[in-house]
């Protein structure tokens, strides 16, 4: 058995991480709640933090530079150099006032995958959109409520996705060319298999293992996406697990964001935590081509 080691890193007390990232030898994640992005280098700890002004859900970068981020006011680039955002899209502003954007990443072709959270628990009110890279933004699943954890598989023939209140990781057959999804089946259903909390971020390995962590559950499981079997659960100090990312030099290091929970003995909550020696290797990310 590999020796796993489990520790916080850098000093920030986030009120609700998310949406890590490794990029350009740093952990790029956000506060939500914090309305703050966030650089920290895992080695010595040193973190850069940009105010946002908004809640931001998750950030992903630009292979032209900076960030694309997406959040309150809908996707929007961001210059770390100016800290200036420039807005792109913003689908629900006027007709949905209780949503924002949530979690997203990037598809293996450079599109940004991001979607909606309803604030008010209203069910089926949020949805899952792709902004491609000429800049058209594309409804991608409607009716979800809150859309959560994206990853595809090495192939590029599968996307992952978690809509959290459903409790299921789902499975659609991707087209890498066009990005077209079909709904392809169920990999697990997380409260048949007896979890009592939520699945929310997710990350795949280089094994095509998926990675998913359990808001309200504190821990990060290891499921075999082929058979839903569960392979390795790591549990961590803070309950409110939010997501996770592989990074390092060799992406074999695991961080994990985490928030805080009112009223929860927990010192260390809401910082990210790094999980090493699991002798597993992630992927790199994929940046946004536009």
């Amino acid at each position: 058995m590999p020796n796993i080691t489990i520790k916080p890193i850098g000093s920030r007390i986030s009120q609700w991480g998310e949406g890590p990232i490794w990029w350009k030898d740093k952990l790029v994640y956000v506060d939500i709640e914090g309305h703050a992005l966030i650089e920290l280098d895992p080695d010595s700890g040193d973190e850069t933090v940009f105010a946002i002004g908004e809640r931001i859900g998750t950030v992903v970068p630009r292979a032209s530079g900076g960030y694309l981020c997406a959040g309150d006011s809908g996707i929007y680039t961001f210059d770390p150099a100016t800290r200036q955002k420039k807005l792109l899209a913003d689908p629900e502003a006027g007709k949905r006032p209780d949503n924002r954007f949530n979690d997203g990443k990037c598809d293996p072709e450079g599109r940004f995958w991001a979607g909606t959270i309803s604030l008010v628990k209203k069910t089926g009110d949020a949805n899952l959109y792709c902004y491609d890279t000429d800049g058209q933004l594309h409804l991608k699943l409607p009716r979800v409520t809150n859309s959560n954890g994206l990853c595809w598989n090495a192939a590029a023939h599968t996307m992952y996705y978690i809509d959290t209140p459903t409790r299921r990781i789902q499975a659609f057959d991707y087209d890498r060319q066009s990005g077209r999804i079909v709904e392809a089946g169920l990999i697990v259903d997380t409260e048949a298999a007896g979890y009592d909390s939520s699945p929310d971020g997710m990350t795949i390995d280089a094994e095509d293992k998926l990675w998913v962590a359990f808001c309200h559950g504190g821990c990060v499981v290891r499921f075999d996406p082929k058979t839903g079997e569960k392979m390795q659960q790591i549990d961590i100090p803070a309950v409110e697990t939010t997501a996770c990312a592989f990074g390092g030099k060799n992406l074999d290091r695991l961080f994990v964001t985490t928030g805080i929970k009112a009223g929860a003995d927990e010192p260390e909550a809401g910082k990210v935590f790094v999980i090493d020696g699991l002798d597993v290797h992630g992927v790199a990310a994929s940046p946004y081509q536009g």
